[in-house]
């Protein structure tokens, strides 16, 4: 191999190793996903932060990683508030 080439891989491979070591912190990354969730007019959803393993107890979609990787951000929609349902109500007798 050329030495520019073998520069060209190790620098590829340093820069990908130090990427997957950067802990983004959860309420960053929590923030980003809702900007973007806005922006497209997303309404009546919720983003939880959960610890690895335990994303199975809360239902909806893993949508982010974050504190390296010792945590998850979950998706999950919520009913809107006209659609709620409403208290079971009494009906006279």
């Amino acid at each position: 191999m050329k030495p520019a080439t073998v520069a060209v891989l190790f620098f590829c491979a340093a820069s990908g190793a130090s990427a997957q070591t950067v802990r983004k912190p959860c309420e960053d990354l929590k923030a980003e996903i809702a900007k973007k969730l806005d922006a497209k007019g997303v309404v009546n959803y919720t983003l939880t932060i959960v610890d690895k393993g335990k994303e199975s107890e809360t239902p909806g979609k893993i949508v982010g990683s974050c504190d390296g990787g010792t945590k998850s951000i979950v998706y999950s929609k919520s009913a809107p508030a006209a659609e709620a349902k409403p208290a079971a109500e009494k009906t006279p007798k």
